[in-house]
């Protein structure tokens, strides 16, 4: 994929995310074992495989780098968890050979007032919220128009019944800081892991979701190495079709996993399916006016503006999520001692 294109043409949405996946495969590879065992000195890599198609992506990748006997895939079930994300985590290790953990991390996070914590949240908005209970957060559509995006909450009852409240921010805020120690948690057994066995801890975030905040701070949001965050989710399938991804897991529409309703990502914060807001997230890259790429998407130009300025708020929003601590003073950087010889040899095996 070229980083440059003629603006005057009117692109072809097939070639404007296509990539060589063998190029590409190898390109990241070699970056891996050069990250893990000349930059991080560590023996190989831990991620958690969510059942999804990135974690299974790049649990391939670093298979491929490293070896399948370097590599540790955690599965980290908690209360609300669909059954299927473990199955589908497990797939994915075996068609690659990877040793695996399973992780329940439900005791932490009840020990920790996770779920007790969200409950009460959700109780400022429906009073009755309690056991047999379920709910997930929504985002409005990014095409309604609106200069702010509200949350709301979907609270289905013991007896099945559905019901939507608009979230205040006390209640939008208490259910998200409660439902991010899930992602926190997840990450702490995954440095714990790590530590215990020299390896480096793999991120698993694509493009879009790097690019568009959707991850929580020191939760899936931290790793030591992320190889596939300059990849479009577009770009991703194409890698696990070359890689020989299940495709029970390549068939699978993404999903958050976090809340106990069935939920998809773009219900949740996207708004838009994956394939189409990829480009739109390219066309806005390059500089792609909305009329450019209205056509590719099934769009009006008007549609893709409105996309176009999410895609921007979405940015401003999250900026704090990307940010490293902030100094009062700067503090000079130590110098990787190995960052300018390649020469280098890898941490002892």
């Amino acid at each position: 994929m070229s980083d440059t294109m003629n603006t005057n043409t009117k692109p072809n949405p097939a070639d404007l995310l296509h990539i060589d996946p063998a190029q590409t495969v190898e390109q990241i590879t070699a970056a891996i074992r050069h990250q893990i065992h000349i930059q991080l000195r560590r023996k190989g890599a831990v991620l958690g495989l969510s059942g999804g198609i990135d974690s299974a992506v790049t649990a391939a990748l670093c298979a491929r780098a490293l070896g399948p006997q370097r590599v540790l895939g955690l599965l980290m079930p908690e209360e609300d968890s669909d059954p299927h994300s473990t199955r589908l985590g497990q797939l994915a290790a075996h068609s690659l050979g990877i040793e695996t953990l399973l992780e329940d991390i439900a005791p932490i996070l009840n020990a920790a007032g996770c779920y007790r914590r969200r409950d009460d949240a959700a109780r400022l908005v429906v009073p009755d919220y309690g056991p047999g209970y379920k709910c997930k957060l929504i985002l409005p559509d990014a095409l309604s128009g609106a200069i702010y995006h509200i949350f709301w909450i979907a609270v289905e009852d013991p007896n099945g019944l559905q019901q939507r409240h608009r979230l205040p921010p006390a209640a939008y805020l208490g259910i998200v800081a409660a439902t991010n120690m899930k992602q926190r948690t997840r990450k702490q057994l995954e440095y714990y892991h790590a530590d215990r066995l020299n390896f480096a801890v793999a991120g698993t975030p694509n493009r879009l979701e790097y690019d568009q905040g959707f991850f929580v701070k020191n939760g899936d949001g931290a790793a030591d190495l992320m190889p596939i965050a300059h990849l479009y989710k577009t770009q991703v399938y194409q890698l696990a079709d070359y890689l020989r991804v299940p495709d029970e897991i390549r068939n699978r529409p993404p999903t958050t996993d976090t809340y106990s309703l069935a939920q998809t990502q773009q219900e949740f914060y996207f708004s838009l399916p994956y394939h189409k807001l990829d480009l739109c997230l390219y066309a806005l890259n390059h500089g792609l006016s909305p009329a450019d790429i209205a056509h590719a998407v099934a769009l009006t130009p008007d549609q893709v503006q409105l996309i176009y300025r999410d895609i921007q708020g979405k940015r401003r929003a999250t900026r704090y999520q990307h940010q490293h601590p902030l100094l009062v003073q700067p503090v000079p950087e130590i110098q990787n001692p190995h960052a300018d010889h390649p020469e280098s040899q890898p941490i002892p095996h």
